[in-house]
């Protein structure tokens, strides 16, 4: 694998680490696609559970290398054609990788330093967010003309809101730690240095769960988006009436003891 991205497997959590300390971890197309076969690897492994993705050498991702952008200009339409896709394509890869992947299983990423541009579009697509209290998110790409192709208009209003997702897409600012958790945008904040840790024992906790009941719960709550009431009902049952000799078993576990008063 190209050394800009590192595969770590901890048990049950492949760590995946963003490694281009030159340019604060900006992706060009190599290392995206790097990404993405790391993480459609992951998602292939019968043996990994959850996955953490985390930036080296103190940042998470600047976002799409722009001297790597500047040099492909000269390509023209055929650089944009290369970014086409077709949405049945459950496969297909983003500008910086895995954006357009609905994997089975959770990723959370491990936020230090920035995360900007397509940077917090790569958060954005993760299911968790773990920021240190000195990290930040931006969609710093507004000042150059650069738009949003890696999900971010589509996830961030779902994350945040609408109200705050136009704050944040229109004016380009700066979010530090404490306002990304405050609006939703981080799930956790933790000590400077400490997110890549924080991240893998929240992951080790996911990992200790019944799986096949997690990863249907959290299929439905993606795919109910734009489905009425009725049918986001329906395409729940229809997915977790599989689970129910699960949800038994689990309910004789708890008559027995175990689990009981919170804990897990």
């Amino acid at each position: 694998m190209n050394t800009s991205v590192h595969l770590e497997k901890q048990g049950a959590v492949t760590v995946v680490t963003l490694d281009r300390p030159d340019v604060r971890n900006a992706v060009d197309a190599v290392t995206a696609r790097r990404l993405y076969e790391a993480f459609v690897a992951f998602d292939e492994d019968a043996q990994a559970r959850v996955a953490v993705f985390h930036g080296a050498n103190g940042h998470f991702c600047a976002g799409w290398d722009l001297q790597a952008g500047a040099r492909m200009a000269s390509g023209g339409a055929g650089v944009l054609a290369d970014l086409d896709f077709d949405a049945a394509d459950a496969r297909a890869v983003g500008p910086m990788g895995p954006s357009r992947l609905l994997l089975s299983k959770p990723v959370i990423a491990a936020v230090s330093g920035a995360a900007v541009a397509g940077g917090m579009e790569l958060a954005l697509w993760c299911d968790l967010r773990v920021l240190e209290e000195d990290a930040y998110f931006g969609i710093y790409c507004r000042r150059f003309g650069v738009p949003l192709i890696d999900g971010g208009t589509v996830r961030l209003p779902r994350l945040v809101g609408m109200g705050h997702a136009m704050d944040l897409i229109l004016t380009g600012r700066k979010v530090e730690a404490a306002e990304a958790l405050q609006m939703g945008l981080a799930n956790r904040v933790v000590p400077r240095g400490e997110a890549r840790s924080a991240a893998i024992e929240l992951a080790q906790q996911l990992c200790r769960f019944p799986q096949e009941t997690m990863r249907a719960d959290r299929m439905n709550a993606y795919e109910q988006w734009g489905k009425s009431l009725p049918e986001a009902l329906q395409g729940e049952w229809e997915r977790s009436k599989a689970r129910i000799p699960d949800a038994l078993e689990g309910a004789a576990r708890f008559a027995s003891g175990e689990g009981r008063h919170g804990k897990f």
